[in-house]
């Protein structure tokens, strides 16, 4: 239902679109994300969508190759200074970067997404609660454990919103449970660094009967290790996003469900309303700016349909060796 108002949303703002301007004359447009991890690559999907409908536009599908604030800043520097006006993107650290967004916002329209920076002098945000995100994915623990256990989580930035906020979800589910989150590690997109920290984990800590990838390459790290260690069936696994691995997982019961986002309208809606924004078509946001796009679970039930969707969504892209970034 909410998704089927956004989309309403976004059939609205097409039909208000300006008079074609010059080819020249397009205002430019980009979308940053906080990694090179497939999990961006829906939301290149949406953009790319966006932009068959935004003919005046020029937009721009730009990944962050070293995951710092640092490096965010120099691309977000760079894009401002070549003139783009409108930036939807994923702050990879939500305690630091907040006055750089303040900063850029009086040169450009800012956007957040996948995590918030609810105090900045961002305009929108646009994508899931992680907290939500997180109850489901505590809901999916409580059911495979009914008797109980220990879990670790395993995420690439401990410091940014989405992967505190998914945290905080999943404890809030298991209140009142056996079920217990005993800590989450961080790996800074670093999958050697992931790999040990699941390792380690398995040694030093053999009270631990169930594992959680907040992000979408920790689940099939997981699974590897779990595997390389001869622990693979034995210790519950829950997963965040769609990567290849976590879905053969819950097929063949390795993975009990994943809770995913949509990033592909976080991509499309995203670059849809920022061109709207500009034109002065302000209206079709909420009060605090926040467009939130519901997460789903993803199980043996619903894997299959749910892959096929996937596939079909990411049909025109090029591979990731093809696509310039």
């Amino acid at each position: 239902m909410v998704l089927r108002k956004l989309l309403l949303v976004a059939a609205a703002l097409l039909a208000i679109a300006p008079a074609v301007r010059a080819e020249t004359d397009k205002t430019t447009l980009a979308f940053v994300t906080n990694s090179r991890t497939s999990f961006w690559r829906p939301a290149e999907a949406g953009v790319r969508k966006a932009q068959t409908e935004l003919p005046n536009y020029r937009l721009l599908f730009r990944s962050l190759d070293e995951p710092s604030a640092e490096a965010q800043t120099r691309l977000l520097d760079e894009l401002v200074a070549a003139g783009v006006a409108g930036i939807v993107v994923s702050p990879v650290d939500t305690r630091t970067l907040g006055p750089t967004l303040d900063r850029l916002a009086r040169q450009a329209t800012i956007f957040t997404t996948d995590s918030d920076i609810v105090d900045s002098r961002r305009t929108a945000y646009f994508g899931s609660s992680n907290v939500d995100a997180g109850r489901q994915a505590g809901q999916l623990l409580r059911r495979a454990l009914p008797e109980g256990g220990k879990c670790m989580g395993f995420v690439g930035l401990l410091q940014a919103a989405n992967a505190q906020n998914r945290a905080l979800g999943v404890r809030e589910a298991l209140q009142g449970s056996p079920v217990e989150l005993v800590d989450v590690l961080g790996d800074d997109f670093d999958k050697a660094r992931a790999r040990r920290n699941v390792l380690d984990t398995l040694s030093r800590h053999p009270e631990i009967t169930c594992m959680v990838g907040f992000y979408d390459y920790n689940t099939p790290v997981i699974l590897e290790a779990l595997a390389t260690a001869g622990r693979l069936g034995q210790v519950k696994v829950v997963a965040f996003d769609e990567e290849t691995a976590t879905l053969k997982g819950i097929k063949d019961g390795t993975v009990v469900g994943t809770v995913v986002q949509q990033a592909y309208e976080w991509g499309y809606l995203g670059m849809l309303s920022m061109a709207r924004f500009l034109e002065g078509r302000k209206s079709f946001l909420p009060p605090d700016g926040r467009v939130i796009l519901p997460t789903r679970i993803i199980n043996r039930d619903n894997v299959d349909p749910y892959w096929t969707e996937l596939k079909a969504m990411l049909c025109c892209l090029p591979t990731a060796r093809e696509t310039r970034r």
